[in-house]
């Protein structure tokens, strides 16, 4: 079954460690630019912070693609520790931005990664995790004596009827996990139903 962990809703968390305060984010995103206008977005409405450090994971496998920053801090002090806090949750389609104001005692390197891991440990764990199943969606048309041959191959979540509406022929719009999918194309073709994939969003 093809699916992936991702951030179920917006999480922050706040860090105080002597005197420096951290304050964390951690949302889910989509692709990459949306990940940097997140962080332009903190960076803009917390001109006056320090630092605004950040990591993201977006895919999963050997193509996930990751990013983090340290924004001045230290070379591997800040964005490496956010992206470790990241993998340790097991999610994915993630950005966490981790907003620094220096309290005047420096922390030096160890400690400054320890505070950057658990300030967005601390985000993810409120952002939650919810399932988010990888799916094709497969539309089917036939005549209406094939309807029932069609429902037969229902098999929710691995495939699920998304629509279905009767005019000239019937029309059924099925999400189907990528796992599933050759079974089911090689049954729709051995019953001569027509079907087409919709191409992704």
């Amino acid at each position: 079954m093809t699916e992936r962990l991702v951030p179920a809703r917006l999480g922050r968390g706040t860090l105080r460690e002597r005197g420096s305060r951290f304050l964390s984010f951690a949302m889910r995103v989509e692709n990459a630019e949306s990940a940097a206008e997140e962080v332009r977005k903190r960076r803009r409405e917390y001109h006056d912070a320090t630092h605004v450090a950040s990591a993201w994971k977006i895919g999963s496998g050997d193509a996930a693609r990751r990013r983090a920053s340290d924004d001045g801090e230290p070379s591997g002090t800040a964005g490496k520790p956010i992206a470790s806090a990241i993998d340790s949750a097991g999610v994915t389609d993630v950005l966490v931005a981790v907003v620094r104001y220096f309290g005047g005692t420096k922390l030096g390197t160890g400690g400054l990664s320890r505070a950057y891991r658990e300030a967005a440990a601390r985000a993810l764990a409120v952002a939650g995790t919810r399932v988010l199943r990888e799916t094709a969606t497969v539309v089917v048309t036939c005549g209406y004596e094939s309807a029932g041959a069609v429902r037969r191959l229902l098999r929710p979540p691995e495939v699920s009827l998304l629509e279905e509406s009767f005019g000239d022929q019937c029309l059924f719009r099925l999400a189907v996990d990528f796992s599933r999918l050759p079974i089911l194309t090689r049954a729709l073709e051995e019953k001569k139903l027509a079907f087409r994939l919709e191409p992704p969003d």
